[in-house]
């Protein structure tokens, strides 16, 4: 990668990065293959879209909704599990990250996976690209005598959650059913 980049510094990925990019793109996959192809996932999207019609068509509704919390809780421990391995297990962690998840639901539109997926990178890119410190980046991309001498920011860490808050209230106010036209909140 020095060598097509031409940057002096490598990338640095962990093991533990690669296991949680792998197993997150075999979890979405397996999840998209049941709700398309199998006869439970079908109801689940049937009792969805329209419940009246779902009940006439003999779909059993507590069973829908059984599935389902099935389907979360083993969605949660196994983002929590990730979240930990390149992270730390601490008390109260997962709740610092409750709003940039609500956010990225609501953002790609409620009801639907695509959306949670893309309101996951608009809300996660907007967080890191708004309090990045972009002093590395700009002195690579900028002559010497143009060399930035501060961090480079455009507002602190401290305002991640403030950046995925104003992202939530823009979308709400202009599209309140999200990108992906989800239903409304």
């Amino acid at each position: 990668l020095k060598t097509i980049t031409g940057l002096d510094e490598g990338l640095a990925l962990k093991s533990t990065q690669a296991i949680t990019v792998v197993v997150a793109i075999l979890v979405v996959a397996l999840l998209f293959w049941f709700l398309n192809h199998t006869r439970t996932g079908k109801s689940m999207r049937a009792y969805s879209d329209n419940e009246d019609l779902a009940l006439l068509s003999g779909i059993n509704p507590e069973r829908v909704v059984m599935v389902t919390w099935i389907i979360v809780a083993a969605l949660a421990v196994v983002a929590g599990t990730l979240y930990g391995l390149d992270k730390s297990f601490k008390p109260f962690t997962y709740f610092q990250i409750l709003l940039p998840i609500f956010a990225s639901a609501i953002v790609g539109g409620l009801g639907s996976p695509l959306g949670a997926i893309a309101g996951g990178f608009i809300i996660a890119f907007s967080e890191v690209g708004i309090t990045y410190a972009w002093k590395k980046v700009l002195a690579y991309m900028l002559p010497e005598s143009l060399e930035p001498s501060g961090l480079v920011q455009l507002l602190s860490t401290d305002y991640k959650f403030a950046v995925s808050f104003v992202i939530l209230i823009i979308v709400l106010l202009f599209r309140p059913t999200g990108l992906f036209k989800g239903k409304s909140v």
